[in-house]
């Protein structure tokens, strides 16, 4: 969310990995729900962590945004709370990783959960803009509800028309990526840097926000948890990975390089976040405390009143 969280974990690392072809997988020793579902060869113990730890990864990211939802649901002051950069930031960086998931014919199951993280954060940018209104205008609820009911419609018909569009029945499995237009990957790589700079850059608004507010309040820590987690577990996946390899351990590395520093960055900024969660938590009960323990200076009844 980073993402956030942070999408494509496994668009390169399975891509490194298959062992199918197009008349049928050759991979007698490999785990078969992993070759079912994810179309890789996983032969190797380390290989088979390296899959299981990036699926954890992804169910983190799947789950960040939930938090957010249910919190700005409950407190109804969205637009106080998170910064507008850091949703719109967010969403770019989703996009991106889209774009470069496709361009470089990524699995079909990375591309649904690209498009599902598009549809969570239009659902975070609605509730943001939907109190925004709702808070500073008293006279156009009615109004408000039916242009809320139509986003979530419009929203989801064009997730729908998304997954159409790219055709992700007979997307070309990752294996065969070779096949693709060199520009073409090359592009996908871009876009894979670019969503990396849009992750890193998101954070810094919420920050900044939270400095100025001197609060926290309004905003879900599971939402930055769960990005950190699926961050952590992102970087665990590429290390497991390793002792595996075949190939080239740099050029492995180098492959991986803007999602690590993405991921990795994002994971360090959002330590700054939680830092800011536990600070400003305890100004909260500081201040609460010292309004608990203020005496009354009037008393309840005047002497005169008294008989």
């Amino acid at each position: 969310m980073a993402h956030v969280r942070y999408p494509g974990k496994l668009s390169v690392d399975v891509a490194a990995n298959l062992s199918a072809t197009p008349d049928g997988p050759l991979c007698a020793n490999g785990t078969q729900w992993i070759l079912y579902l994810l179309e890789e060869c996983a032969d190797d113990i380390w290989e088979h962590w390296s899959v299981v730890i990036g699926l954890i990864s992804m169910l983190c990211f799947l789950l960040s945004t939930l938090p957010q939802v249910y919190e700005a649901y409950k407190n109804g002051k969205v637009e106080e709370a998170v910064s507008i950069g850091f949703l719109v930031l967010l969403l770019s960086g989703d996009l991106s990783n889209l774009a470069g998931c496709y361009l470089t014919k990524q699995l079909p199951i990375q591309i649904v959960t690209a498009v599902f993280y598009i549809y969570t954060d239009s659902i975070l940018i609605s509730q943001f803009l939907y109190y925004k209104i709702k808070n500073s205008s008293t006279q156009k609820k009615p109004f408000l509800k039916w242009m809320c009911i139509l986003w979530f419609g419009a929203t989801s018909v064009f997730c729908l028309l998304l997954l159409k569009l790219l055709d992700i029945k007979s997307t070309t499995p990752s294996v065969q990526v070779q096949s693709v237009s060199g520009s073409l990957v090359t592009s996908g790589y871009a876009c894979g840097y670019l969503s990396s700079m849009f992750y890193l850059s998101s954070r810094i608004p919420q920050i900044y926000k939270n400095f100025k507010r001197q609060s926290t309040e309004g905003t879900s820590y599971m939402l930055f948890a769960l990005a950190m987690m699926g961050n952590g577990t992102y970087g665990l996946s590429v290390i497991v990975m390793l002792p595996a390899l075949k190939q080239s351990k740099s050029s492995f590395l180098l492959n991986h390089l803007a999602w690590l520093l993405g991921s990795l960055g994002v994971l360090v900024l959002d330590f700054f976040v939680t830092a800011q969660f536990i600070m400003y938590r305890k100004n909260k009960s500081s201040k609460a405390e010292h309004r608990l323990n203020v005496p009354e200076f009037e008393p309840l009844l005047d002497e005169e009143e008294e008989v």
